[in-house]
């Protein structure tokens, strides 16, 4: 019989670990907890490593990033490539956008301690497949799961309305959002990039080989024509319609032709010292 992988990430230890209990009692359910975004996270890795990777996670929509021995990571694992550190998910639906990234094939349901249409939508398109109220019978909770393992997603029928509501909303705003997009320069485009990556005048200037005043210039006519008037809604506005952050630039290193250019004047003053 193939037992399904069920990871519980909840910071509440005691329900955490009530709820494995009960769903390990199942003959084909395995159960992991974890207390923690973070904590979360690193389970998942380390379930796929050891090759049973998790079928199902059930992430609380008030997780917390991390607990507080967790807050720590070490420099060099908490760093990408462009040099930042990693922040674990703020929540639990932010947690199921990072494992959609991460983890594809793993499907995810949101539990709730209530109904809410606009955080449900948000975990629907986070890439939740499921929100489900923590007080819900273990025979309903079992019923998801199966469920969102045969490609469904669950959603409680009093919150059916309001998520197709909010999610029809959002389309609509993408759709605006979209179109204002459409009418920047790729230049423009360049520096709104930038600023979804929160970088500042100098860091675009420098990036994109343009004086500050430049970037200004550029960045004005980007709030113009997005019709906001500060960094933050433009950045908002990017995100509705599909704008990612540019991407980050590797530290610095010499261009492979500075190398071989540096190696091939060592070798030549090498070649040129006068023997002893």
């Amino acid at each position: 019989m193939q037992r399904i992988r069920v990871l519980v990430a909840d910071g509440h230890r005691i329900f955490a670990e009530s709820l494995a209990a009960a769903l390990a009692a199942e003959a084909d359910v395995c159960v992991a907890t974890a207390g923690s975004a973070h904590a979360a996270l690193r389970t998942l890795e380390r379930a796929v490593a050891e090759g049973r990777p998790v079928d199902v996670l059930l992430a609380d929509a008030d997780l917390t990033a991390a607990t507080p021995t967790l807050t720590t990571v070490p420099a060099q694992q908490a760093r990408g490539r462009g040099g930042g550190a990693a922040r674990p998910p703020r929540d639990g639906i932010a947690l199921a956008a990072a494992v959609r990234a991460a983890h594809p094939e793993l499907r995810t349901v949101v539990l709730a301690e209530r109904d809410d249409p606009r955080r449900a939508a948000a975990a629907l398109q986070a890439g939740a497949q499921g929100w489900v109220a923590k007080d819900c019978s273990l025979s309903r909770l079992l019923a998801v799961i199966r469920g969102v393992l045969r490609e469904e997603t669950h959603l409680p029928p009093a919150l059916l309305t309001g998520v197709l509501r909010e999610l029809t909303a959002a389309r609509r705003h993408r759709t605006e959002s979209e179109r204002l997009v459409e009418t920047l320069t790729p230049r423009e485009r360049e520096v709104l990039r930038c600023m979804v990556a929160g970088m500042g005048r100098k860091a675009v200037a420098e990036r994109l080989f343009l004086s500050p005043h430049t970037v200004r210039t550029h960045m004005q006519n980007v709030l113009g024509k997005l019709d906001v008037h500060s960094t933050l809604a433009a950045v908002a506005l990017a995100r509705r319609a599909g704008i990612g952050p540019a991407e980050p630039v590797p530290g610095p290193a010499a261009p492979v032709e500075a190398r071989a250019g540096a190696g091939a004047a060592a070798a030549g003053r090498q070649a040129a010292a006068p023997s002893r």
